[in-house]
């Protein structure tokens, strides 16, 4: 292959992850034809595009980047896909469909997690927008419970105060408290 060629694929490469700092890998060595069809159609409609890669080439197209630290899994045949918690959680869910699928490993913030154990314990981690939510409902767990706190003795004067009225407004006497 041409020097200009290899240019390109590289060129390509680095254009299909720009902007992803997190990936996962995988390899589909014995996984045959028909099931690699469907894998891609499977991922394609949820949004994940798969890539594979030539290793070499990728590796010289990750350097510099947080996905260089794949360089030691590129070996044998390699699929990157990005954006990973997402991806890490749908390519779990298709092992079942697709057990001859290799989880190499993925990256998420520079932290390598190799192997499909690696991976499995990454689609357990919560999304962005998941993570937001947790975020948010943490900063208004301690505002919620001042509330309760604040609104408790209230509600009970209160309740106390509608008893006395209904009282009077019965005729009856209200006994004096000590």
């Amino acid at each position: 292959m041409s020097k200009a060629i290899k240019n390109m694929i590289i060129r390509d490469y680095k254009a299909r992850v720009e902007g992803h700092t997190d990936a996962a890998l995988i390899s589909l060595r014995g996984v045959k034809g028909i099931d690699t069809t469907k894998l891609r159609k499977l991922m394609r409609e949820k949004k994940i595009k798969l890539t594979t890669v030539r290793n070499s080439l990728a590796k010289q197209a990750f350097k510099g980047t947080t996905l260089s630290g794949f360089d030691p899994l590129l070996e044998g045949a390699s699929v990157i896909c990005a954006s990973v918690v997402h991806v890490a959680r749908e390519l779990v869910g298709v092992l079942k469909e697709f057990p001859l699928i290799e989880l190499k490993g993925a990256i998420l913030d520079g932290n390598l997690f190799k192997g499909k154990a690696g991976v499995t314990e990454l689609s357990k981690y919560p999304t962005r927008e998941e993570a937001l939510g947790q975020t948010v409902a943490l900063l208004l767990g301690p505002a919620k419970t001042l509330m309760a706190q604040v609104k408790g003795p209230g509600s009970t004067v209160a309740g106390i105060i509608k008893s006395i009225e209904a009282k009077l407004e019965k005729g009856e006497a209200i006994a004096k408290i000590g």
